[in-house]
C-alpha cells in the first residue's frame, strides 16, 4: 500500500476511487478483497480528525463487520431514542435493545475518526490498494475503455504550490467512483440532473467530550421538539456526546460559531469548560437532494456525492455504505468479464429506490421536529401523545426496503411471502469447525441456501459457471451432527424459519445481502440459477425509479 506518489504516474487501475471517507474506503476494500487493483485519491493530506457522522444501523454494521472491522472497538449500541416536547412530555420512544434483522445492534453510536482509522488500517493490509493523500482530482477525460484523471497536489483547503508550481499527474482506470462529498468534482464532470426537495435548515452541531465518563444520560438519545429551539442530544460514540440546535430567525452563522454561544446552549445540561471539552463546533445546512443518475459511462457516484439527507433518521452514512457494497460486487463481475457492462445500470435503479425512501422518512421526521410555530407544535404534541396512548406508534424497521427493480428474479413464484428484493437475515451458524455470525463464518458472496441437495438438477456446465462466478451452493440444516464442505448448521433456525415463512426450499442471496430470488422446491433451483446467469450476461434496461 502506498501513501506517496510512488508508481502512481504510470500505473493503471481497475477502479480509481476519489475520496477517502468511509464510503470511499469501504468501496476500495470491497474491490481489493476481490483481487482488484484500486487507487484512492484524497485531497486532504491527513485523515480528517474531527467527528461527523455519529450513528449507523444494523445493515451498515453488517457491511462494516464484513470488511473485518472490530465493531466493539469502534462503536457501542444505541439503546433508545426518545422524543419530548418543550414541556418535557414524551411524544415517542424507540427501544433498540431487541435483536435486529442483520444480527448487529439496531442502531450503533460511533466516532467517525475512530472508524476511519480502522478502515485505513484495513486498507494498509491489502496489497491491491494505493492511496494518494494530498492530491485532488482536477480533470477527467473519459474514453471508451478507460478514464484518465488528472490530479494535482493539494493542502486540503487550497492548491499546494512548490516554487510557484502545482505538481500534476495523470492516473488511468477502467472505472472511476466519485466518493468526494456533497461538492463532488466527479459529479460536476457528469451530465446528471439533481432532484432537490427544497428542505433546508441550518443547525449548529456541537461535539462534546464530558470529563465525567460515568455520568448517566437519560434518555441516552433525545430529540427535543421544542418550537422555541428544536434540539438533538445523542451519544456521539464511546466517551462522546453530540448536541444539535436549530438556527432561529435572526441568528447569524457567525454568532452560532462562537464558543460562548455553544456553552450558553449547553448550560441546561450542566456542561461548561470546567467539566467538558468542546471538540467541534460548526453550522450544517441539512438538505434533501439526490443525483438522478449515479452512472455515466465509466464514471459513478456514491455517498454524499450522489445524495444528501437530513440527519434525523441517521441514514446518511448508512446509505453511502449501501452504495459501496451494491456497486463493488457488480463492478468486480463486469471487470472480470463475467457480466455485461449494463449490470452497472442496476446500481442507480436499486439504490435510488432505497435512498429516496430514506430521504422521504428523514424529511418527514424533520418536518415534525423543526416545527417553529407554538400553536402547530401544540397540535402535533396532542396528536403524538394520543397516538402513543392508543398504541399507534411506528413498528418494525422503518428503513427496510424491498427492491422492485434491478437485478432480481423476475419469476419467483410459489412463495407464500415474497422474499425477492428483501434484505436477507443473518444468524449464528456452524460451518466446518467455525461457529459465529454467517458473514464472518461462511463468508460473503453469491450464495444459494437450500434445505436439500444444492447441486440437485444442475448440469456440469451450470456447475462450472457457478464456480466461475463464485456462486456457493450450500445446504442449510438444524441437525447439530451434520457436517460437510457444503453444510451450514443453522444454530438458531434463523434461515430455516425464513424459508418456512416464505414457502421456499431455497434462496439465492447476493453479495450485498439482498435476495435475488427463491425456489419453492429443489426441482426449481436450476431455473433460479439459470435466471441469474441470464440476467448477468444480458441485463435489460432498468425500469424507471419512483
Amino acid at each position: 500500500m502506498s501513501t506517496s506518489t510512488k508508481g502512481l504516474a504510470a500505473e493503471a487501475y481497475d477502479v480509481l476511487v476519489v475520496g477517502a471517507g468511509p464510503v470511499g474506503l469501504t468501496t476500495a476494500i470491497q474491490l481489493a478483497t476481490r483481487g482488484r487493483r484500486v487507487g484512492i485519491v484524497e485531497r486532504w493530506p491527513q485523515q480528517y480528525p474531527l467527528p461527523r457522522a455519529v450513528v449507523f444501523d444494523h445493515e451498515a454494521g453488517r457491511i462494516l463487520a464484513s470488511l473485518g472491522v472490530d465493531m466493539a472497538a469502534v462503536s457501542e449500541p444505541a439503546v433508545d431514542y426518545e422524543w419530548r416536547n418543550g414541556e418535557g412530555q414524551q411524544l415517542l420512544h424507540y427501544d433498540f435493545s431487541d435483536g435486529s434483522h442483520s444480527g448487529w445492534p439496531n442502531l450503533s453510536a460511533f466516532n467517525q475518526p475512530t472508524l476511519e482509522a480502522a478502515l485505513n488500517e484495513r486498507v494498509q493490509s491489502l496489497p491491491g490498494i494505493d492511496i494518494l493523500r494530498g492530491w485532488e482530482a482536477v480533470g477527467v477525460q473519459a474514453g471508451p475503455t478507460a478514464v484518465d484523471v488528472t490530479v494535482a497536489e493539494s493542502s486540503g483547503d487550497e492548491p499546494l504550490l512548490r516554487d510557484g508550481v502545482r505538481a500534476q499527474r495523470t492516473l488511468r482506470a477502467a472505472y472511476v467512483v466519485g466518493c468526494d462529498g456533497a461538492n463532488s468534482f466527479i459529479r460536476s464532470c457528469m451530465r446528471t440532473s439533481v432532484t432537490d426537495l427544497g428542505f433546508k435548515f441550518d443547525w449548529l452541531v456541537l461535539d462534546v467530550i464530558p470529563h465525567d465518563r460515568d455520568r448517566e444520560w437519560t434518555p441516552r438519545n433525545l430529540q427535543l421538539c421544542d418550537p422555541a429551539r428544536p434540539t438533538t442530544a445523542v451519544v456521539g460514540g464511546p466517551g462522546r456526546r453530540r448536541w444539535e440546535f436549530m438556527r432561529l430567525p435572526g441568528e447569524s452563522i457567525a454568532e452560532l460559531n462562537q464558543a460562548k454561544t455553544a456553552w450558553k446552549l449547553l448550560e441546561p445540561w450542566d456542561l461548561h469548560p470546567d467539566n467538558a471539552t468542546l471538540e467541534r463546533q460548526t453550522v450544517y445546512t441539512f438538505q434533501a437532494r439526490w443525483a438522478d443518475s449515479w452512472r455515466e459511462g465509466r464514471l459513478l457516484l456514491a455517498g454524499d456525492a450522489a445524495h444528501q439527507m437530513p440527519p434525523f433518521a441517521g441514514q446518511g452514512l448508512c446509505s453511502g455504505l449501501r452504495d459501496a457494497i451494491n456497486l463493488s460486487w457488480k463492478l468486480d463481475l463486469v471487470l472480470s468479464g463475467k457480466a455485461e457492462d449494463s449490470l452497472l445500470d442496476t446500481y442507480t435503479t436499486e439504490r435510488c429506490q432505497h435512498l429516496q425512501h430514506a430521504i422521504e422518512k428523514s424529511v418527514g421526521l424533520g418536518r415534525v421536529i423543526c416545527e417553529p410555530d407554538p400553536a402547530a407544535a401544540a397540535e402535533r404534541d396532542a396528536r403524538m401523545i394520543a397516538d402513543q396512548q392508543a398504541g399507534r406508534v411506528p413498528q418494525g424497521d422503518q428503513f427496510l426496503v424491498t427492491f422492485t427493480g434491478g437485478l432480481l428474479d423476475r419469476d419467483c413464484t410459489g412463495a407464500t411471502a415474497e422474499p425477492t428484493g428483501q434484505l436477507s437475515r443473518q444468524g449464528r451458524v456452524r460451518f466446518g469447525d467455525r461457529t459465529g455470525m454467517f458473514d464472518e463464518t461462511v463468508g460473503i458472496g453469491l450464495t444459494l441456501l437450500t434445505t436439500g441437495d444444492p447441486r440437485d438438477g444442475l448440469d456440469e456446465d451450470t456447475l462450472a459457471w457457478c464456480e466461475e462466478v463464485g456462486l456457493r451452493l450450500l445446504r442449510i440444516t438444524d441437525d447439530p451432527a451434520a457436517n460437510g464442505p457444503d453444510v451450514v448448521v443453522d444454530l438458531d433456525r434463523t434461515y430455516l424459519a425464513d424459508l418456512a415463512r416464505t414457502g421456499l426450499e431455497a434462496m439465492l442471496v447476493r453479495p450485498d445481502f439482498y435476495i435475488f430470488g427463491g425456489a419453492k422446491s429443489t426441482a426449481h433451483i436450476p431455473r433460479l440459477v439459470g435466471e441469474l446467469r441470464g440476467r448477468l450476461t444480458a441485463v435489460p434496461a432498468p425500469q424507471p425509479t419512483a
